[in-house]
């Protein structure tokens, strides 16, 4: 290998050396019942005290045990310090205190800068594929700009709103999630997220500007808040005559979420944004859109945002104030006595399917011939009270089957399907 990388070939055998293995036990609350799995994925170590950057898909707040393989073979344990599936990339932290005991050593890699790539530029997809040893296949970046968004891509959260794409030819194989996507010298330019499904050598990263970005935040504060106004965006391409505007000016509104800020402050599906704050936009094509999203997200929570609206020959200013970004993906969790799992309906799912407001849990499993499934619970109900109590938090629902547990008696649900609320009884 030496000889094909000339002078970079010690920096590229560095980043190498700084390639992990990550093999991940965590829990699910599947089918009335909490359930356990183990999957492997890869990491690039990218600190001299052990800060290990991967997928969110790979390493999420559900893993119960974290465990990462160096480059000597030896295994170390680590610990999740930040997670944000809207990039699909989580932090770790290698237990130190373990290295230092067995004398182990590791090395760290470094970021490139993936604003100056171009298409045709020669990069290496480096990481563990189906869990075999520090694995290198060889490309080009496809595309330097690819969107990419996907409302249910890392475990059933949204990602890819926020930021484009590096698109690449070099394999990405099952494994080789959360591994580094180099250029010859070794340069961390990505981190290789998935492959394409039925297409050959079609494989996504997300790209170091990026990744930097998010590592710093997750590792100062161990989370990214972001801001949310409501509306959906869509590309303007093909519709400026209608609107009667010029090229490469305005958003497309697609729509605006229920009860969201931008609702109540009159916004609407076909309005064309102009500016926020003054900056004008540009969301003519896929592409451009995630950094106007990026835009509004990056605002703090609680801020007052104007957007300069034109709705047919009008145009004016639409002030709101931000909120706090959620997913549609609640806190979950499995009453096994009673044989059924939940989610908390949270604002931006309630928002979604139009309901009255966030009480509530959302069955997303049964488990045959316990008290749930036997009372008539189905999957997609949603819990709103617990014996006449409303279920604001998953701790309602917990401190009722404790309570169940010490003095069995029958329990009262109330549930919404379709719209109507039924009444269901939990029986000893």
């Amino acid at each position: 290998m030496a000889p094909a990388f000339g002078a970079s070939s010690r920096k590229f055998n560095q980043l190498l050396e700084s390639v992990v293995r990550i093999d991940v036990r965590e829990v699910a609350f599947e089918a009335g019942a909490r359930r356990y799995s183990a999957s492997i994925g890869s990491g690039v170590i990218l600190s001299e005290d052990g800060i290990v950057l991967t997928n969110a898909h790979v390493v999420s707040p559900r893993a119960v045990e974290v465990n990462v393989t160096l480059a000597s073979l030896e295994r170390v344990g680590a610990r999740l310090i930040g997670w944000d599936h809207w990039t699909d990339l989580a932090v770790l932290r290698i237990d130190l205190d373990e290295v230092r005991r067995r004398g182990l050593k590791f090395e760290h890699a470094a970021f490139g800068d993936s604003n100056k790539l171009y298409p045709g530029q020669e990069v290496f997809a480096v990481g563990t594929p189906h869990g075999l040893t520090r694995t290198v296949t060889r490309g080009i970046i496809s595309n330097n700009n690819r969107y990419f968004e996907d409302s249910r891509a890392v475990n059933g959260y949204e990602t890819g709103a926020f930021n484009t794409w590096l698109q690449t030819d070099a394999a990405i194989n099952p494994g080789n999630s959360g591994g580094p996507l180099v250029t010859g010298d070794g340069k961390v330019i990505g981190i290789s997220s998935r492959g394409y499904l039925g297409a050959n050598n079609l494989g996504f990263a997300i790209p170091a500007a990026t990744a930097r970005r998010v590592l710093e935040q997750l590792v100062s504060g161990g989370r990214i808040v972001r801001s949310y106004i409501g509306i959906v965006p869509g590309p303007l391409q093909d519709l400026e005559n209608f609107y009667s505007l010029a090229l490469n000016t305005g958003l497309l509104i697609n729509s605006v979420d229920p009860g969201s800020p931008a609702l109540k402050a009159g916004l609407r599906g076909g309005d064309i944004v102009l500016t926020i704050d003054g900056v004008k936009v540009d969301g003519r094509f896929p592409e451009q859109l995630p950094p106007i999203q990026n835009l509004i997200a990056s605002k703090p929570v609680g801020l007052k945002v104007t957007l300069q609206i034109k709705r047919g020959a009008e145009t004016r200013d639409y002030t709101m104030v931000t909120e706090k970004l959620e997913s549609r993906v609640g806190e979950e969790w499995a009453l096994e006595k009673w044989g059924v799992s939940v989610r908390k309906v949270s604002r931006a799912y309630a928002r979604e399917n139009q309901l009255d407001d966030e009480t509530g849990v959302v069955v997303i499993g049964v488990q045959p011939g316990f008290p749930a499934d036997v009372a008539g619970l189905s999957r997609s109900d949603i819990i709103t009270k617990i014996n006449q109590q409303p279920v604001t938090n998953l701790e309602v629902l917990k401190d009722a089957q404790a309570a169940y547990l010490a003095v069995p008696a029958p329990i009262l649900l109330e549930a919404q399907r379709n719209r109507r609320v039924s009444l269901y009884i939990l029986k000893p």
